[in-house]
């Protein structure tokens, strides 16, 4: 039954437990902890602006991209009709903005580039324009990892640090080794259906290969780096409110 999930935090398709799945609850948190991450940049933090960072960056990536990204080709299996999913791209991306353009009355015209950054980013990604040029392990870690980092820093000193880029280059190798990690993982959920084999050792003993004995390691880090990553970020906001 676990081999037939498409990720380890699927629930079975139908109803509620499709938008669910659709958020990717684990990664959503992760990479919304980015923004957190850079905000600790600050000497002090400012609630509010952090808690409109989260806000944007939810709508855009734990909604709006992962809604874009079911469009293609369903790979969480879901039943969410197609039409539903682009309102529900269009409406994350409008939100994300809408938070942004409330920026830039307190952060000025610079908040701007972020926010036109990532309302390109969103569909570029997730819908593979220009032949999926941007649909790459690189632009992942730019979009998911450097960018919410870097905006979160933004929002609460209102410009681009050596501190901050130094984090949003920290939050991209994250997610670089979070790809390395996830997509053979992906790739064993979603499109092997077994695999047979062996592991022989020096001393003459076997030991029997699967699809769960080769997934185990990788998705084990994976559960576990989407528990640290989010702890890390709450103990350095803690420190800086």
């Amino acid at each position: 039954m676990d081999e037939a999930r498409p990720a380890f935090y699927a629930l079975r398709p139908g109803g509620w437990r499709d938008y669910w799945t659709l958020l990717h609850p684990p990664y959503t948190l992760w990479h919304l902890s980015y923004v957190a991450i850079g905000a600790s940049v600050a000497t002090a933090i400012d609630a509010g602006w952090l808690l409109e960072s989260l806000a944007a960056f939810f709508l855009a990536v734990g909604v709006a991209a992962h809604a874009l990204d079911e469009l293609k080709g369903r790979p969480l299996r879901t039943r969410i009709p197609g039409p539903v999913l682009w309102a529900l791209g269009a409406l994350g991306v409008t939100g994300a903005v809408a938070f942004g353009v409330h920026g830039t009355t307190v952060l000025g015209p610079w908040l701007v580039a972020f926010i036109g950054f990532g309302a390109f980013a969103v569909p570029a990604y997730n819908l593979e324009w220009f032949g999926g040029r941007f649909h790459t392990d690189l632009w992942f870690a730019v979009t998911w990892g450097g960018f919410p980092a870097l905006t979160g820093a933004f929002a609460q000193i209102g410009r681009v640090s050596i501190a901050s880029a130094a984090v949003a280059c920290a939050c991209m190798a994250l997610s670089i080794a979070q790809r390395a990690l996830s997509t053979p993982v992906r790739e064993l959920r979603r499109h092997v259906a077994s695999v047979e084999g062996r592991i022989v050792f020096e001393d003459g003993s076997t030991r029997g290969l699967d699809v769960t004995a080769i997934r185990a390691p990788s998705e084990t880090a994976l559960r576990w780096l989407s528990i640290a990553v989010p702890l890390l970020a709450g103990g350095l906001v803690a420190a800086r409110l």
